[in-house]
């Protein structure tokens, strides 16, 4: 019986302190999601034995968070290597050429370039490439020279050293044809991936929209013996699609292919989860294999849903946890601000994080985000405020979007769909806790004076329509810390529990 509770104590543990993961399983095993939650675009690249992992980070700053692993299923962070603000950050690619680390985004209408020595950093500023398209595609041809791919199937060459433009753009692939009685959201070619292997050169993309249906997005193939074609489609497309809205993962896409320390090969992907859209794209791992022509394809006995058995590599421990005291000196690598991380705003002591007070309302207050993991969890926060400042404990879709409870030094307030009122008045407290309760898609939320006995405000929120397919934007639901008005807030011991 004892050695039971241990056990079970340790399991506990390891859920507590990998929530960007869901449950691994065993040493032998693991389930999808790799990434649970809001982790779309994965970029992935094997340094040696080391694995490197961004996404789209979006508004979110300091951005491009790179984790690493050894086994492609435990990951852990390793530094953000965008701190300046340049807009929404879409479909980063990761990349590793002379020593050097590169990593190509697309923001603002242009695309920019950030790069490193080390992939700890420090990372340069970003670079303006002074070119549009999205989703940019490293890749060198056999002299060592190097190109951008994008989304529309056109590639254009870079300097020796990567940070510029070196020629005009050239249109060399068109994509694959997708039935006209499928369900998708559009032809939307995105993603381009370049990799070369034998005498070939594999072109992987994203076609049919990376939402709407949950049958639009999928994984296309091509090859060529020259990077820049022409490109023979794969006799397999698509590689990888959700057939039905039955299944557990939607919209699958935006592949990566990658191999292991032992020569296997597996495709990095997101997906939805069915039932789950508010969520975001979450990162997806699965095995795939190639035919004696010399094509790849998913192991056909393997669903993304499945038990799978792990790849080659050491399982490291991680050590990332959503809870949070705020009695450091530095933002941990779960925060991030929406739209910018104005350091000017920030005070870091070991009686907590402090934030001045900025716009009228939540949307305008840039709040402190992280990404929740689970379908079900509850958050907690101690608050105090100084000034004409008010503060809130929120879920937040974007700038028009959010829900949650807030108080300033007189009431207690709720916020349903941006709409905010005084729901408990005369409180007259500027030392509160605040916790939202999410079990599924309904929001209780609840405030203590003291921080044991919790008192639950009449308000609740239903949340499952705050997703992309419904107001646009790619963001999802996120757990938020606003700071409003005149004066400052101080928030202490975040706490996050899932709830099984």
């Amino acid at each position: 019986m004892k050695k039971s509770i241990l056990l079970f104590i340790s399991f506990f543990s390891l859920v507590v302190n990998a929530q960007h993961q869901s449950n691994q399983g065993n040493d032998v095993t693991y389930q999808n999601p790799i990434f649970a939650g809001d982790y779309p675009d994965p970029s992935i690249i094997r340094d040696g034995e080391d694995y490197y992992i961004v996404h789209s980070s979006f508004n979110y700053y300091p951005g491009l968070l790179i984790w690493t692993s050894k086994d492609l299923v435990n990951w852990k962070p390793v530094t953000h290597a965008l701190k300046k603000s340049v807009g929404s950050v879409w479909a980063p690619d990761l990349v590793k050429l002379n020593n050097k680390f590169y990593i190509y985004f697309p923001a603002n209408e242009t695309n920019y370039v950030v790069w490193a020595d080390n992939i700890n950093g420090p990372w340069s500023d970003p670079v303006d490439l002074k070119i549009g398209n999205i989703d940019p595609g490293h890749f060198t041809d056999e002299k060592g020279n190097r190109y951008l791919y994008f989304s529309n199937g056109s590639y254009v060459p870079l300097s020796k050293d990567g940070l510029t433009v070196a020629g005009e753009s050239k249109q060399v692939y068109e994509g694959w044809k997708i039935p006209l009685e499928w369900s998708i959201e559009c032809f939307c070619m995105e993603g381009p991936k370049v990799l070369k292997k034998g005498d070939y050169y594999y072109l992987t993309t994203a076609e049919g929209g990376t939402a709407g249906p949950p049958t639009s997005h999928m994984v296309i193939s091509a090859r060529s013996k020259s990077p820049f074609g022409p490109w023979e489609n794969s006799p397999h497309n698509p590689i990888l699609r959700t057939n039905n809205a039955s299944e557990k993962w939607w919209s699958k896409g935006h592949a990566t292919l990658i191999d292991d320390v032992k020569g296997n090969w597996w495709m990095v992907f997101h997906g939805y989860e069915n039932g789950y859209y508010n969520m975001g794209r979450q990162t997806l791992l699965q095995p795939v294999e190639w035919t004696k022509d010399g094509w790849f394809v998913m192991k056909s006995d393997i669903k993304t849903e499945d038990k799978i058995k792990k790849p080659a590599g050491e399982s490291i421990k991680s050590d990332f946890i959503l809870s949070d005291t705020f009695a450091g000196m530095k933002l941990n690598p779960q925060w991030q601000f929406f739209d910018e991380y104005d350091t000017q705003r920030v005070t870091f002591s070991s009686k907590g994080i402090n934030i001045k007070g900025k716009g009228t309302g939540i949307g305008q207050s840039s709040p402190l985000l992280c990404t929740p993991s689970d379908h079900s969890y509850t958050a907690d926060v101690e608050i105090e405020i100084e000034g004409n400042a008010s503060a809130g404990l929120v879920l937040f879709y974007d700038t028009k979007l959010f829900t949650g409870i807030a108080f300033d030094k007189e009431n207690i307030m709720a916020i349903l769909r941006v709409w905010q009122f005084p729901t408990v008045k005369g409180v007259n407290k500027t030392h509160l806790f605040l916790r939202l309760e999410k079990k599924e898609q309904v929001v209780n939320m609840f405030y203590s004076i003291e921080g044991k006995n919790w008192l639950k405000i009449e308000n609740s929120a239903e949340v499952s329509s705050f997703n992309h397919n419904v107001l646009s934007g790619f963001m999802s639901l996120k757990l938020g810390l606003s700071a409003v008005g005149e004066g400052s807030v101080t928030f202490r011991n975040f706490t996050y529990k899932p709830i099984y």
